[in-house]
């Protein structure tokens, strides 16, 4: 039986995440090449402007609003909605590397009994099987693992694939919420807009990240002033993180979020192993650190050698400058 995959769509302030359009365009083309077909679902309190969207990469959609649901845990309820699309006939589920598509990951896991190949940065098929290329050990290997069974969930790590709108946008089709949630959905009893996140680490194009060489808390305010002067995000390593300095919803690296920037710009970051899981990806890296053997080093389009507290300044002053102060 021809395969169809099933692309999960996440959204962000009431929009599709680029992530989501990446994983369409891969699920297209998976479903091309087998002969096969890929739809998406979006599930969310208000899923119309996300939905309408993915519909531009993808040639159906399912679009499901919460309503009653709306002031419990996403994942639950999205889980729910992908296993009633594979009763109906969806073999495989893309699901993005980030916090909710690793927790619809699992819960499908459990609930279908598939097995899951995580952090996928491609995939095609070998006859019948799938086969999924994965990015470990920060860059230092690339796994294939074949997926032999006729149904897997897979998690795409961002820049997999390029995002690619459909030359006529496909349908959405709504549908109200097939009831009770996989598991019981904990309750959300607050939300907290975090400052200086009005956009997300993996949809940032630039990316400005303090390391335990910035000392403190205080040295992030060099950093979010940068990352203010260049239109970009703040980030952190896990380090800074651990130290207390700044939320864990700033965290790059293995156990954080997984960014892929136009420009990803470090101070005092090393850039050990778990840290460049996260970033790797980045079209620019530039790093400034004092210590020349830093690993970041390695990576780093531009690696600038000195402090941070007099680099990260004089550059500022050059973007102030070059914006007319």
């Amino acid at each position: 039986m021809p395969a169809t995959l099933l692309v999960l769509g996440e959204v962000a302030d009431g929009h599709l995440t680029k992530l989501s359009a990446e994983i369409a365009a891969l699920a297209r083309g998976l479903a091309a090449s087998a002969g096969g077909q890929a739809l998406g679902l979006v599930v969310d309190r208000a899923p119309d402007a996300a939905a309408g969207e993915l519909a531009a990469h993808l040639p159906r959609v399912v679009s499901v609003a919460l309503g009653p649901a709306a002031d419990e845990a996403w994942a639950p309820h999205a889980a729910a909605e992908a296993r009633r699309l594979v009763g109906e006939g969806a073999t495989h589920v893309l699901a993005g590397v980030t916090n909710d598509g690793r927790d619809v990951a699992g819960l499908l896991c459990g609930a279908l009994g598939w097995g899951i190949l995580a952090n996928a940065s491609g995939a095609a098929w070998d006859g019948d099987a799938l086969v999924v290329r994965a990015t470990v050990l920060a860059g230092k290997a690339i796994t294939r693992s074949t997926v032999e069974a006729p149904n897997a969930i897979v998690t795409v790590s961002p820049g997999a694939a390029e995002a690619s709108p459909l030359a006529v946008a496909g349908s959405v089709e709504s549908r109200s919420p097939v009831g009770q949630p996989v598991v019981p959905a904990a309750a959300v009893l607050d939300r907290v807009a975090e400052a200086g996140a009005a956009v997300s680490l993996e949809e940032a194009k630039v990316v400005v990240v303090g390391g335990r060489g910035v000392g403190g808390p205080e040295g992030f305010g060099l950093v979010d002033e940068l990352a203010g002067l260049l239109g970009g995000v703040t980030g952190a390593s896990r380090a800074a993180v651990d130290a207390g300095w700044i939320p864990y919803a700033r965290q790059i690296g293995q156990t954080g979020k997984v960014v892929r920037p136009t420009l990803y710009l470090s101070l005092g970051v090393s850039g050990a192993m778990q840290h460049r899981a996260g970033m790797q990806g980045s079209e620019h890296i530039v790093a400034v650190n004092r210590d020349p053997d830093a690993p970041i080093a390695e990576i780093a389009d531009l690696f600038v050698l000195g402090d941070l507290f007099e680099v990260g300044p004089a550059l500022a002053a050059e973007l102030r400058a070059r914006r007319g102060g």
